[in-house]
């Protein structure tokens, strides 16, 4: 497979887009973009190509289009499936560049952003507002809101809010042959087919995403937060059940097992919970004050009903933050305990939720690994974290395999391979398992309506042999 960063003449006609200092191609410069977020996967890419405008990615889009070379689009490279990744033959589209918040219209609840605006930042720049930005990633401090568009991004508070695509009104996107399409509609519900829906979660498979027109939410009037430690992972498990058969669906319900709570409580992210708690549930309620209390009470009383050992309850922003704390930051903690962390995604049914949890643990047993569970209870959302060395190959070997029979559980138990992070390249073996020939092919049909080469974004989400990959030389 020929490397692109020797083609000089491609670099240079890159150059004179972008100018030639945001265009990546020594060794060196590569390598920065050879992995995300997930440890398991890596390719240096051919060469790397940093846009500043809609009109630079146009263009790039339209030179690579002539002269028929795939690409791959790239946000901060937070991602967790390998979805971010560009072989050697390929050229790496990163848009953090493209970082300007173009409009915020307070009256209608809508922001205009490029692709590289920080997640976090938007919700800042609109708090003056009284408005919030819903989908919170754990990684919402430096993950980015094309990324976020791609793989259709989660978060805890997505339980009671939704999730990436509940908040993308419209899309201005460049397609793989470098013309433009406009998605949605800015000004309320688009008509015909729901094309934004469609690229949302695409994967950058379909194109890339130059402008987005994100739905703004009303800052709650009252947030309560309820921490609640249990003695027994399967009461934590049980009583998240029953939260949500109680009617009531809080903005988000949390679990951390003994694990991770060890790993946090060791780090400079210690909320001072106890270490000999099995699991740890944090559960948030919000609205109007008498709502929020009303909810707040049925809630407590149904921790402490299924075990809950002691149920601390904060109102105040600061006391909320550092209870907070130990979730956002839990993934930053675990990599204390070993050089590499595989953080698995995978959803099942909540009414299963102690039977997978506990199939999880004969696994981590079985093959002697670490694993810590962290995840979005209320809506079955897992991730398991396997703490491992991947320069050692046995534990390499070991984690490949308790990552499959994991996905295998998950999926018997009636869930999916994918909550919030993607296939990728790294769940791709798992597709024929979770869909039959015929959803594929027409998940593949889809994707050539947009890109008919298949240059956007190869050798992801679909095996080989289900979707027929791009190749140097044409479609293999």
């Amino acid at each position: 497979m020929p490397a692109l960063a020797a083609d000089t003449g491609l670099v240079e006609a890159l150059g004179r887009i972008v100018g030639a200092r945001w265009v990546r191609h020594r060794h060196a410069e590569l390598a920065t973009y050879a992995a995300d977020g997930l440890p398991t996967h890596e390719s240096p890419p051919g060469i790397v190509v940093l846009p500043g405008s809609r009109d630079e990615v146009a263009r790039v889009l339209r030179l690579l289009h002539l002269l028929q070379v795939p690409f791959v689009a790239r946000g901060a490279g937070t991602g967790l499936s390998g979805g971010a990744l560009a072989e050697p033959d390929t050229v790496l589209v990163t848009l953090t560049r493209m970082n300007r918040i173009l409009a915020i219209q307070p009256a209608r609840r809508r922001a205009v952003v490029e692709p590289g605006v920080v997640n976090a930042r938007l919700s800042e720049a609109v708090a003056p507002h009284g408005l919030y930005y819903a989908p919170d990633p754990s990684s919402q401090s430096a993950c980015t809101i094309g990324g976020n568009v791609a793989e259709n991004a989660g978060g805890p508070h997505c339980l009671k809010y939704g999730v990436t695509t509940n908040h993308v009104a419209a899309l201005e996107v460049i397609l793989p042959d470098g013309s433009l399409a406009r998605l949605g509609s800015p000004a309320g519900e688009p008509w015909g087919p729901d094309l934004v829906g469609l690229f949302v979660g695409s994967e950058g498979m379909f194109g890339v995403a130059v402008e987005i027109t994100v739905r703004l939410e009303p800052l709650p009037r009252e947030v309560r937060t309820l921490f609640a430690d249990f003695m027994a992972l399967r009461d934590a498990s049980e009583a998240v059940s029953a939260i949500i058969a109680s009617g009531i669906v809080p903005a988000a319900l949390e679990m951390m097992d003994q694990s991770c709570i060890r790993a946090v409580e060791a780090s400079i992210f210690a909320t001072g919970a106890r270490t000999d708690s099995a699991a740890v549930l944090l559960v948030e309620v919000d609205g109007s004050p008498a709502a929020a209390a009303a909810e707040c009470a049925i809630v407590e009383g149904l921790l402490r009903r299924h075990g809950a050992r002691e149920v601390l309850v904060a109102t105040q922003p600061a006391e909320r933050a550092r209870l907070w704390q130990g979730r956002k930051k839990a993934f930053g903690a675990l990599g204390r305990i070993a050089p590499d962390l595989a953080v698995q995604d995978a959803v099942v049914p909540r009414s299963v939720l102690p039977e997978v949890l506990d199939t999880i643990a004969e696994i981590r047993d079985r093959h002697r690994l670490q694993i810590s569970n962290v995840f979005h209870a209320g809506d079955g959302n897992l991730h398991p974290c396997i703490s491992f060395d991947r320069r050692d190959p046995d534990q390499a070997r070991r984690v490949a395999a308790a990552s499959a029979e994991i996905m295998d559980a998950c999926l018997a138990a009636g869930g999916s391979i994918t909550g919030e992070h993607g296939v990728g390249s790294d769940k791709m073996a798992y597709m024929p398992k979770a869909f039959g020939p015929a959803a594929l092919d027409l998940m593949c049909e889809v994707r050539r309506a947009f890109d008919p080469d298949r240059r956007s974004n190869p050798g992801k989400v679909f095996p080989v042999h289900v979707c027929r990959e791009w190749r140097r030389g044409g479609v293999a």
